[in-house]
């Protein structure tokens, strides 16, 4: 089920109208919005303008992304909903890595610094937990903390394992209490 959020998320001051599919737990966003913001324009009619031509250059580039993006009814300025072109986190960041814009540059920085990391950590596993501490420790949580958290997760997955030897299929199934 997929439900409006009436939280509008905030970019630099500026809204950005998002929607909870509670089923895949993911948020979708509007990408008129995000483009808007981006590429600094005026407002969402000529921001729906600068997406159409971005969508059919990134589908001559051989882009998939735009056929997969899905519309949902958001409540535009007048208090109505319409459909509207909306885009899951991962979505969203394929997009952003489209658009020539100084304020997309962050963006684009960010997720080279990510995507180097992450094919660091496939190299060597180990940078996967040394970032997992890290993390934490910015987060502000104690060592004694993120010790435990890094053995539940160890634990867990042990469970996990086990459940799979024993035919237990991931999803719903794992969720299902045991009867005693």
């Amino acid at each position: 089920m997929i439900r409006e959020n009436d939280k509008i998320q905030l970019y630099e001051d500026q809204p950005i109208r998002t929607a909870w599919d509670e089923e895949n737990e993911e948020w979708y966003f509007s990408i008129v919005d995000a483009v808007c913001i981006l590429t600094e324009q005026p407002d969402r009619r000529h921001g729906a303008k600068y997406w159409s031509v971005l969508k059919t250059r990134m589908k001559r580039e051989g882009s998939q992304l735009t056929t997969v993006c899905s519309q949902l009814k958001l409540k535009a300025d007048d208090g109505k909903k319409y459909k509207t072109d909306v885009a899951n986190t991962e979505q969203l960041l394929r997009i952003i890595q489209s658009i020539p814009s100084k304020k997309a540059e962050p963006f684009k920085l960010w997720l080279a610094k990510v995507g180097r990391e992450r094919i660091e950590e496939i190299i060597d596993p180990e940078l996967t937990i040394d970032r997992a501490l890290e993390t934490y420790s910015k987060k502000g949580y104690p060592a004694d903390w993120i010790n435990q958290r890094l053995q539940t997760i160890r634990a867990r997955k042990e469970l996990t394992d086990e459940w799979q030897t024993h035919g237990v299929k991931k999803g719903n199934e794992y969720a299902i209490p045991f009867s005693y």
